[in-house]
């Protein structure tokens, strides 16, 4: 009895303590995430701020300039506008979609929808959203690899590498876009022979609202990478970058192989 009373104090302070750390703990974390959230928040209204006002002057001024009964356009400027109209809207359209999209995958709350799909027929489709045929070299799979996976959001995955390869190549290069498979997955490799990335910043690149330094003043609010990394992992994939010192970028995205695909390899 003795030995209890001494005992059960001392385990009751022990646990007392335990509790109020275990109560710091959390309410560390809730800041945290707080102090993150509103990080997020602050940069999507810098981004809405800057980067989205680019495209709504451009679009403006053009179709001023459409509308304006003092001013003579020839056939070509006027071509010249409506195709300024046109690229604009689509790259807004594009702004906007990552800006929700990043929000999405910040709250968790996306929701894949998998479904039997050829990974080159998604190359394709993506290649041919971006209006980019004549710059992307595809270098497709002599059988190709079938996948799992929502191809809603596995199509935005490719978009937003191939975007950003052709962001950064040099005029008039190719970009490739290979797809292979390799053991157990289907990989897509997106190469480009633009300025490359230093070891430092592969990891970082993947992060929001993130622009290398040296990036030469090109256009976007940093948030394809962030989603594509996102999109696959919700979809049981992962992207990551290849070193290729001098020579360019090569980002590869990987998915597993369906189950039917690994029964015929086998």
């Amino acid at each position: 009895p003795a030995v209890r009373r001494r005992f059960l104090p001392a385990l009751a302070s022990l646990l007392a303590v335990a509790l109020d750390r275990e109560e710091l703990e959390r309410e560390a974390l809730a800041a945290e995430e707080l102090r993150l959230s509103d990080s997020v928040k602050t940069a999507i209204l810098r981004a809405a701020s800057h980067d989205l006002r680019s495209p709504l002057t451009a679009i403006r001024v053009a179709a001023e300039s459409l509308a304006s009964p003092s001013v003579t356009l020839s056939d070509d400027d006027r071509a010249r506008q409506l195709d300024t109209v046109r690229r604009e809207s689509v790259r807004l359209d594009r702004l906007v979609a990552n800006l929700l999209d990043v929000s999405r995958l910040e709250a968790g709350s996306t929701v894949s929808r998998p479904e039997l799909v050829s990974l080159d027929e998604l190359v394709a489709q993506a290649v041919a959203e971006l209006g980019s045929e004549d710059r992307v070299r595809a270098e497709l799979a002599t059988d190709p690899p079938l996948v799992q996976v929502d191809p809603v959001q596995v199509e935005r995955v490719l978009v937003n590498l191939v975007e950003n390869a052709l962001r950064y190549s040099r005029p008039g290069s190719d970009v490739v876009v290979a797809v292979t498979s390799e053991d157990s997955e289907a990989v897509v490799r997106v190469v480009d022979d633009g300025p490359g990335i230093p070891a430092a910043e592969l990891e970082r690149v993947f992060e929001p609202f993130q622009r290398l330094d040296g990036s030469g003043g090109r256009r976007g609010v940093g948030l394809g990478l962030t989603i594509a990394r996102g999109f696959a992992e919700a979809n049981g994939g992962r992207v990551w970058v290849e070193p290729r010192p001098g020579a360019g970028a090569s980002f590869a995205v990987a998915f597993p192989l369906a189950r039917s695909a690994l029964g015929a390899e086998r």
